[in-house]
């Protein structure tokens, strides 16, 4: 899921999130001194600076820690979850292969890049300080014990309590003969005729290995003139990968193959097999400047990326020393890129798995609600949302709120309405089979001016907006790409509709993506409004989109990459003027991530004159909270559960007249620099008391949460002093929608 702390691909509809394992630092950083050496001295020098007022003084060296480091921290967590007994057993299976996907990505990703840019010389020391070469070894080691732990668990503990719950997976010579003989008879029928082996020798190169796929290495030996030949056969990703031998019995794919290889061999003897998977490279470069059409040059970037360089390689640990060195001669990949790990490798497949039936071993089914302002209560008929709108903002939380009775129901009732006259939409991730998408479509069948800015960029999601796309462009939707050099992150959508003698705008400002699958998972907010400051801004921000507008301020939205850091670092720092003259002053935030070196710098500042800071983030941090002299005023908390925390909020205490903000921003250069995304100001002062409730319930320590301490390791906590367990913010907003819809 994920759970890249960027946003996670939803081919699994899986959320990525962080963990609630017991009282325990991670293994993950060393000390301060450890790993900056200057910044003891600097400190001390500070200390002296701060205690004599001097609080412009310079901001000491070693003040953030690594992003890369504070990533594998967050897939620790991820790990904690499945470790942790309390979790339940099918939700254990889950962020086992939750943690497998999102390391696959930031292999895919941030490793490849890393490389890319040490092998190209562009590469700089990161802003922690450390070297290329060493945050790559960092990665090597580090993942290479986090894979272990995560081996390891399946093997000792999620997988035998999976026995002990009748659900068993087991590998072939487990089978009974029957079960044997009902799987040679679906491999014969099923499995054989997709299989494709490719032999190694003079006259047959050695095969290119697709990233992700899983392999078997066979060695075979040809029994006339004895010698040794290698093959490979790749394991069929569109087949099941746990198949059912028998009632809740499972074995791995690969093991059925291997069981029939003689069958691929007729007439050699099969000598040894061994399974190994290539993660590669499998990040897009499109020199848009130089793309005359963004989409066909996207197109061809992805026939490239299954060809992109590898940058790891997992084995069995049992392989044989002569097969591995072939495959890292020909694959050309580093000792040090090789995972040797027990069997079955690449445990995504257990999605498979936690989509049984079994919902005494998942978490308690919770079936979201329409929001009380939304919910018609005298008739059963849909609620005529723009007359809620008209009568109030309706701030949105979900998945406590169902999206399909307030979002998706917003857009389908606009492309419904005749007195609606057009429609803007921006379209980062959606479903497969996209309510949304089929809401535009109808809205522009039936005349309406629908525009829709689809991100033809958004990782690992391009196929399916390329796709869609063109299904809204043959239905007569206006379709645009956005700006040159810039992804559009923003979550935005914009419905002018004919009322009377004059048009209203009805906006929707979001923290995540109009995806009804992602909506039931991920925790988001959205702010449904007539408010004509916020339809003004939209419709300002949508024609800078699609056409030539240079507007760079707006009334109620804070937009990058022109207006979004200044404007938050410009309240960050009149928190400190208030703070001076005796207001109320205060920042919180929460966000996925938090990175962005002149907004850490603004949050140190500001710590220093005494204003609390307080930073929810759910995976990377680069902060150091609790550092004397500099962050003493910062706690950092992570609060992760069986929801993916994803929503943006940034409040201030602003002299007593709270300021709060929610949107699609997170605190990295990306996000402030490189996409388009946008923050809307909460006027409601009963939306602003909410947002500012949920802050503090997030930061509470009567919750269960993992602290960050200064040298980077994050601690759990999820029992108080007498040991029983904290309660978890997620149960406790589902427990308040379910006592706000009991009450008569």
């Amino acid at each position: 899921m994920s759970q890249q702390p960027a946003e996670v691909p939803v081919q699994n509809a899986q959320p990525s999130v962080g963990s609630i394992a017991a009282h325990r630092p991670h293994a993950m950083s060393a000390a301060v001194s450890g790993l900056e050496p200057d910044i003891d001295s600097d400190l001390d020098a500070y200390e002296g600076e701060a205690a004599g007022g001097a609080e412009g003084a310079e901001l000491p060296q070693g003040r953030f820690l690594d992003r890369e480091r504070s990533w594998l921290a967050f897939n620790e967590r991820v790990l904690e979850l499945a470790e942790d007994s309390t979790t339940p057993l099918l939700e254990r299976a889950n962020f086992l292969a939750i943690f497998a996907s999102n390391l696959d990505e930031f292999f895919m990703v941030r490793v490849a890049g890393l490389k890319r840019r040490i092998a190209t010389g562009v590469a700089t020391r990161s802003a922690s300080g450390l070297q290329p070469r060493e945050v790559l070894e960092l990665i090597w080691n580090r993942s290479r014990e986090l894979m272990a732990r995560h081996a390891a668990c399946f093997q000792q503990d999620v997988a035998p309590a999976l026995a002990d719950e009748g659900i068993h997976l087991i590998r072939w010579p487990e089978l009974t003969e029957k079960e044997q003989a009902r799987l040679f008879t679906l491999f014969r029928q099923q499995i054989f005729p997709v299989l494709t082996p490719l032999a190694v020798d003079p006259a047959h190169p050695f095969p290119y290995i697709s990233g992700l796929s899983l392999n078997l290495a066979v060695v075979v030996r040809n029994p006339v003139s004895g010698h040794r030949h290698f093959a490979r056969v790749k394991v069929p990703p569109l087949l099941s990968r746990f198949l059912e031998a028998s009632p809740q019995r499972y074995v791995p794919l690969e093991d059925v193959i291997a069981a029939h290889l003689e069958e691929l061999f007729p007439g050699m003897e099969v000598l040894a097999h061994h399974m190994f998977r290539v993660t590669r490279n499998e990040d897009l470069e499109v020199e848009e400047d130089d793309a005359e059409n963004l989409l066909q040059a996207l197109e061809k970037e992805l026939l490239r990326r299954r060809f992109g360089p590898p940058v790891r390689l997992e084995v069995e640990e049992s392989i044989d020393p002569y097969v591995l060195d072939l495959l890292v001669r020909e694959l050309k990949i580093s000792e040090s890129e090789v995972y040797p790990l027990p069997g079955p490798l690449d445990l995504t497949g257990l999605f498979g798995i936690v989509s049984l039936d079994r919902p005494e071993l998942k978490y308690p089914k919770f079936i979201a609600g329409t929001h009380r302002d939304l919910a018609e209560v005298e008739s059963a008929s849909a609620p005529d949302i723009f007359a809620a709108l008209r009568e109030r903002d309706v701030l949105l939380h979900h998945p406590y709120d169902s999206f399909s009775t307030s979002v998706q129901a917003f857009l389908e009732q606009a492309a419904a309405d005749p007195d609606v006259l057009a429609i803007k939409q921006t379209l980062y991730r959606t479903s497969g089979k996209s309510p949304i998408v089929d809401a535009l479509i109808d809205a522009a069948e039936s005349g309406k001016q629908v525009l829709v800015l689809v991100e033809i960029k958004a990782r690992f999601d391009e196929q399916a907006n390329i796709k869609w796309a063109r299904k809204l462009e043959e239905a007569g939707c206006h379709v645009v790409y956005g700006l040159v050099g810039l992804k559009t992150h923003c979550k935005l959508s914009l419905v002018v509709r004919q009322e009377g003698d004059t048009l209203r705008r009805y906006s929707h400002v979001g923290t995540g993506n109009y995806h009804p699958k992602t909506a039931r998972l991920y925790e988001d907010l959205g702010l449904l409004t007539a408010d004509p400051q916020v339809g003004a801004d939209l419709s300002d921000l949508f024609n800078r989109l699609s056409g030539y507008s240079r507007r760079e301020t707006y009334r109620r939205l804070l937009v990058a990459p022109k207006s979004l850091r200044d404007g938050l670092v410009a309240r960050i720092n009149k928190e400190t003027v208030h703070h001076r003259a005796g207001r109320p002053a205060y920042v919180r935030i929460k966000v996925n991530s938090m990175v962005d070196e002149t907004i850490i710098d603004a949050l140190y500042r500001a710590s220093r004159a005494g204003v609390p800071v307080d930073v929810w983030v759910r995976g990377i941090c680069a902060i150091r909270p609790g550092v004397p002299g500099l962050s003493e005023n910062i706690r950092v908390r992570s609060v992760l559960g069986r929801f993916l925390e994803h929503s943006r909020i940034f409040a201030f205490g602003n002299g007593g007249e709270p300021e709060v903000w929610i949107g699609s921003a997170d605190m990295m250069h990306r996000n402030l620099d490189r996409r388009i995304e946008a923050l809307v100001r909460v006027t409601d002062p009963a939306h602003r008391a909410a947002l500012t409730r949920l802050l503090e319930s997030g930061m509470s320590d009567s919750v269960s949460s993992w602290h960050l301490g200064p040298d980077g390791e994050w601690t759990r906590h999820s029992a108080d002093a007498d040991g029983q367990p904290l309660r978890h913010v997620q149960e406790m907003l589902i427990d308040a929608r379910r006592r706000r819809r009991a009450q008569p």
